[in-house]
């Protein structure tokens, strides 16, 4: 494990837990402990059960604990994408699958500490409607990611806005949501120009919920990130398959922050 290696933003939050393996029901679970009392179990729900990176890493070495491990929050801007019994632990290759999505998601990605694993950090939002599918897992609230530090080759060492593609990914294995935006008629309007999509969207079934996040209304969000990412699903679907058209029609929304133009190396 190389904990240097894991990402200076991440540390410098106050997210993080201790945790060791223990039996639950029959089966080997990750617990998370106090960082501050060590002796009492964490909650992914309370970050007053939190502490900071380097408190984890000192009780961590010091108490018998076998790693340390990241708390997502409504608060932050992190979700986590974990692919399970991907990689071969002799000789490192990765199955085709997993391999598609870390180049798809192109952020800071490290091994598991079992290393038959893999973990990516994006910033975005997980959409409702799904976390847990097979070997796919993905959370940016009220779960802990183990950290190792051990990073992936080939992979940035930075976390990368992925909104997109992270709803991209979701929709791929948990499939379209319930509540998805339902156009007046069927199917998305593709051949509208921009300024008809809009109208389109807004006269939908929801275009009342639609119209407040274009104009930038965060009203009942937790946060602008939580907002973006709402306004984001709903373009998704008017614009699906084209990427460019969702980022143009953002850019123009009351959401469009700073954060949006920040470089995305290697974006697919």
């Amino acid at each position: 494990m190389n904990f240097d290696q894991i990402p200076p933003e991440l540390k410098a939050r106050p997210q993080w837990v201790v945790w060791r393996q223990e039996e639950r029901e029959g089966k080997p679970t990750k617990v998370p402990y106090r960082p501050r009392n060590p002796k009492q179990k964490a909650d992914t729900t309370s970050p007053d059960t939190w502490g900071t990176c380097e408190q984890a890493l000192s009780v961590a070495r010091t108490n018998g604990f076998q790693g340390i491990g990241y708390v997502f929050s409504p608060q932050d801007d992190y979700a986590g994408v974990d692919l399970d019994h991907c990689r071969d632990l002799e000789t490192g290759e990765i199955e085709p699958w997993a391999r598609a999505n870390i180049d798809r998601l192109q952020s800071y990605t490290e091994k598991s500490p079992s290393g038959t694993g893999l973990h990516i950090l994006i910033k975005g939002k997980v959409p409702t409607g799904g976390n847990k599918k097979g070997k796919v897992e993905m959370y940016s609230q009220g779960r802990f990611f183990t950290m190792t530090g051990d990073h992936l080759g080939g992979t940035p060492l930075t976390i990368e806005p992925r909104q997109t593609e992270l709803e991209t990914l979701h929709r791929e294995v948990f499939g379209k949501p319930k509540d998805a935006p339902k156009p007046a008629s069927p199917g998305p309007a593709l051949a509208l120009s921009d300024r008809e999509l809009i109208e389109k969207a807004q006269t939908a079934r929801n275009g009342d919920k639609f119209s407040r996040l274009w104009r930038g209304d965060t009203t009942g969000y937790g946060s602008p990130s939580e907002a973006a990412a709402a306004l984001l699903n709903h373009l998704v679907f008017w614009c699906r398959p084209d990427p460019a058209r969702i980022d143009r029609l953002f850019r123009q929304s009351g959401l469009m922050r700073e954060k949006w133009d920040r470089p995305q190396s290697g974006s697919t």
